[in-house]
C-alpha cells in the first residue's frame, strides 16, 4: 500500500523550499517517497549555480527548518559545495550544483512517485521600463 507524505512532512518541503529560493535556488522539485522508502516521506531537490549559491541554500534552508522544530540528522557533502545532503527524517533536502543534478537525475530515478506542490511567493511585479 502507497502512503502518503505526512503534514508535517509537507509543511517542511514548504518552509525548506521557501528558504532555498530566498538565496536563488532553481528548479524546486518535491517528491513524496512516503510509499518507497521507509525512512523519510518527501525528498526535496533544488539547485544552485555555483558552489557557493549551493553552500547558501543549504545553509539557509538548515537554519529555517531548525526555526520550524526540525532537527538535522545527517549533513553531507557541505566540504565539496556541490550536492548537499541535508536529512530532517520527515524530509531529506538535496541541494545540487546545476551540473550534478543533471548528471545524477534523482528526478528520474524517482520519477514513479507523486509530485508534492511547491508553493514559492510570488515576487512583486517590476514596472516596465518605457
Amino acid at each position: 500500500m502507497i502512503t502518503a507524505a505526512s503534514e508535517r512532512a509537507v509543511e517542511l518541503v514548504q518552509l525548506a523550499a521557501v528558504a532555498a529560493d530566498s538565496k536563488n535556488a532553481l528548479d524546486p522539485v518535491a517528491l513524496d517517497v512516503a510509499g518507497r522508502l521507509p525512512l523519510t516521506d518527501a525528498f526535496l531537490l533544488v539547485s544552485g549555480r555555483t558552489e557557493r549559491n549551493v553552500l547558501a541554500i543549504a545553509e539557509a534552508v538548515e537554519d529555517r527548518l531548525l526555526e520550524a522544530g526540525a532537527k538535522t540528522l545527517r549533513r553531507e557533502g557541505r566540504s565539496e559545495g556541490r550536492w548537499v545532503l541535508l536529512d530532517f527524517g520527515d524530509v531529506v533536502v538535496h541541494v545540487f550544483h546545476e551540473e550534478d543534478r543533471l548528471y545524477y537525475s534523482l528526478e528520474r530515478l524517482w520519477k514513479d512517485c507523486p509530485v508534492i506542490p511547491v508553493n514559492l511567493p510570488v515576487a512583486p511585479n517590476t514596472p516596465a521600463a518605457e
